[in-house]
């Protein structure tokens, strides 16, 4: 991991980093579709509403995270959802994705940001165990729920 960047993504990029999306999207029990994977990213990013940053060796994208933009009304501030992170399997164990949760801590005092919030499969206690490391706490006061538009969950 010595020539380790982490940099913001770029759409140059969406060829090497539409993959690693659709990864990780099927590791979350989505059907694969690089495609849709390439033109969600691609409308984030031309729409400038996510940060995207990726980790990259010798020309060749490792990883990557994706931050949203919100705001807090009770903390009456602005707050990061750092709503994707992943690294190729063959990539991991190397510190990628520690540097890619650095990375975003960065991008949210840089954005003033009272504090990042994440969300995560139950059973993804590899993940859990990382994030705990960096310092986030499990959310025990609020609940979390979801609505489809269409009344569904």
């Amino acid at each position: 991991m010595t020539d380790l960047t982490l940099r913001h993504a770029t759409l140059d990029d969406l060829d090497q980093l539409a993959p690693l999306f659709d990864a990780y999207r099927r590791f979350y029990e989505q059907p694969g579709d690089v495609a849709r994977a390439s033109a969600f990213l691609h409308e984030r990013m031309e729409r400038g509403e996510s940060t995207i940053l990726v980790a990259e060796e010798q020309g060749q994208l490792l990883g990557f995270c994706q931050l949203y933009p919100t705001w807090c009304s009770v903390a009456a501030s602005r707050v990061l959802i750092l709503s994707d992170l992943f690294v190729d399997p063959q990539a991991r164990r190397g510190g990628i994705g520690r540097a890619l949760m650095r990375a975003a801590r960065d991008v949210g005092r840089q954005a003033g940001a009272a504090r990042l919030d994440l969300q995560t499969a139950h059973t993804n206690t590899k993940a859990q165990a990382l994030y705990e490391s960096e310092g986030w706490a499990l959310e025990e006061v609020y609940r979390t729920y979801s609505l489809a538009p269409d009344g569904g969950a």
